[in-house]
């Protein structure tokens, strides 16, 4: 290979040996076969991406392997996990004590009665049980779940209602910005909507909880026994994550994701997109309920140790992740978007206060980065530091587009796209687009596609999901384009998922809070385009219909607002609130975001005659308070 660009040519038309070579590079652990490779095939398929099915693409088939056996590889004193929050560092723990712990809380499942194909679920912050339980789940084939502890019990139900975990993993609290938050309360409201749950494992953070209200619940520590874990080895295709869709449309999609497909994908992009190795220390600013915390976790597959965080990303001025970032010399630092603009406008200049001599990488992924966080980047933190913007998504638990340690960083851009993604850019009619904008899509298959989702037989769901637009095609719901330098840059989602600050919200979680107030009769929301110091942020704008005679004034704000907050999260919680006289819909009765977003940001909206009362999209036009 001369070049990159050869490299990636070769990566998605030889898909099969370029795959295989990944598998060999990252060492992956399954079943021995003496003197044949541990696979029948590397791909079954005829090279179109096609949801699941009997016919449909197959990775890896007649291997056996466990997820977590390939990320407790390693068994030394050297530091697996190190754990900081608002309250600086709280300890470490090496890989022996890793596997050691895994092992005992494994056996505490085992004696519950979990097997093969159950569900663990965690309502937990970014603390070191949390990944001790997932790998416990799934060392013994188990399927892993999680939701972070800002969560209203109704966000919650959604999630974990729907794939029905035999064993909840909860903390008695957590902590942020400085407010320690009690969680037990909305536990036990969980376990007791939940009939499925038969054990509940407490782990006693920041404070000793009282248990005694929960039903079958117990403490992490009474939990288990001493043991080594005892792997079981599974297809490559065995589901050990179901992660969460932002619901959109409504209750949020389980996608089941597989252990080998997981574990293939996330080599390739630590090893060869982010070049880490045992000597690494690899930090993501994340919770429990991101994938971005599943990527995480996989670095331990490497050997490199993983930086964890519970908290505020910033505490009164205090730029703790910075201070963890040299007191740890952490070499690849990973984080939002909205973060770097955030640290920009706090007037942080870390390259002045702290050391960091060790920093090698930034990672950026959440929204697209702006060219202005590039250069604050290079001025006010490292000038030689590896600035990698990346996208993908909880859909593929991984990266269509990512860093290169090879190649330049260019201004704005995301540096490639990634080895093995058969990624383009189309228009409307599926031709692709050559030096503009348009959808993201990946036109061949690839090992980290879902499963399957969860209560799906048919795979309708799936295919509704991606192939709709495109059939045979993926497409991710991005705007974006190619440079001229084989880059990309996302310039938002296509679909009406919101995203402020970053974070992906389904409109259909906000509409199950607002519609229970008595005096809304429907609403809408959409998110509008910013201008922020840092580029262009998105603001949740929710719009609704009163009943008769009633007037939307600020206590019905500020109950719409709490509402939202307490019952799905934080993120949830619109930045403006409008009453309209009517929300437009379209023929088959269902109300239309797009077209109300292509409105409040002055664009033609697609499709007028579909809309069964299009006169209401003039409600929307030209409003003051969203100037």
């Amino acid at each position: 290979m001369p070049d990159y660009p050869a490299l990636y040519r070769w990566s998605v038309d030889q898909p099969e040996r370029f795959w295989a070579a990944v598998w060999r590079f990252g060492r992956v652990l399954a079943d021995d076969r003496p003197g044949r490779d541990p696979w029948d095939r590397v791909f079954r398929g005829d090279g179109h991406v096609a949801p699941p099915a009997a016919e449909g693409p197959r990775w890896f088939e007649g291997a056996r392997l466990n997820f977590a056996e390939n990320l407790l590889r390693f068994d030394d004193d050297r530091p697996a996990l190190v754990f900081w929050n608002e309250l600086g560092r709280q300890g470490e723990m090496t890989f022996a004590q890793l596997r050691a712990e895994v092992g005992r809380i494994a056996n505490g499942l085992r004696s519950v009665g979990v097997v093969a194909g159950d569900r663990v679920a965690g309502f937990l912050p970014n603390i070191p049980e949390a990944v001790i339980a997932m790998l416990a789940a799934t060392s013994i084939g188990a399927s892993w779940s999680s939701c972070s502890p800002d969560f209203g019990v109704n966000g919650v139900m959604d999630r974990f209602g729907q794939i029905e975990p035999k064993v909840l993993v909860c903390a008695s609290s957590y902590r942020y910005a400085g407010r320690e938050i009690d969680c037990l309360d909305r536990v036990r409201e969980i376990v007791d909507r939940i009939p499925s749950i038969e054990q509940v494992l407490v782990v006693p953070y920041l404070r000793e909880p009282a248990i005694t209200q929960i039903r079958r619940a117990m403490l992490w520590a009474d939990f288990g026994q001493v043991g080594l874990p005892q792997f079981v080895r599974t297809d490559f295709d065995h589901p050990i994550y179901i992660l969460y869709s932002s619901g959109t449309t409504g209750l949020p999609k389980c996608l089941v994701h597989g252990a080998g497909g997981t574990l293939i994908q996330h080599l390739k992009e630590h090893l060869l997109h982010c070049d880490l190795s045992r000597d690494d220390r690899l930090f993501y600013f994340t919770t429990c309920g991101w994938m971005m915390w599943n990527w995480l976790v996989s670095g331990l597959a490497v050997g490199c140790t993983i930086v964890l965080y519970d908290g505020a990303p910033l505490m009164r001025r205090k730029p703790i992740l910075w201070d963890m970032a040299a007191a740890e010399r952490i070499t690849t630092f990973g984080t939002s978007a909205k973060w770097i603009a955030l640290a920009e406008k706090e007037g942080l200049v870390p390259r002045n206060s702290h050391d960091l001599t060790a920093l090698a990488a930034i990672l950026s992924t959440g929204s697209p980065l702006a060219p202005a966080s590039y250069d604050y980047v290079y001025t006010s933190v490292k000038p030689d530091v590896r600035l990698s913007s990346i996208s993908g998504g909880t859909d593929i638990v991984s990266c269509f587009a990512l860093g290169n340690p090879i190649a330049p960083v260019w201004r704005g851009e995301i540096q490639t796209r990634g080895l093995g993604m058969k990624v383009d850019v189309f228009d409307e009619s599926g031709a692709p687009v050559k030096g503009g904008q348009g959808e993201l899509v990946c036109t061949a298959p690839f090992p980290s596609m879902p499963v399957r989702f969860w209560n799906d037989a048919d795979g309708a769901k799936y295919r509704a999901a991606y192939f709709e637009l495109y059939p045979g095609v993926w497409r991710h719901g991005d705007w974006c384009e190619l440079t001229e330098h084989d880059g990309m840059v996302i310039h938002g989602r296509s679909d009406a998922t919101l995203n402020p600050g970053g974070v992906r919200i389904g409109t259909a979680e906000i509409y199950r809070q607002v519609e229970q107030l008595p005096e809304i009769v429907e609403s809408i929301v959409v998110g509008q385009d910013i201008a922020t110091d840092a580029g262009i942020d998105v603001r949740v704008v929710l719009f609704v219909r009163l009943r008769d005679g009633l007037t939307l004034d600020e206590p019905l704000r500020e109950r719409i607002r709490r509402q939202c907050k307490e019952n799905a999260s934080p993120h949830h919680v619109p930045r403006k609130i409008l009453q309209v006289a009517d929300i437009p819909r379209t023929i088959s009765g269902k109300i239309t975001e797009l077209a109300v977003r292509d409105v409040i940001h002055g664009r033609p909206v697609q499709n007028v005659d579909a809309l069964a009362n299009p006169a209401a999209l003039a409600l929307f036009r030209d409003l003051p308070e969203l100037k």
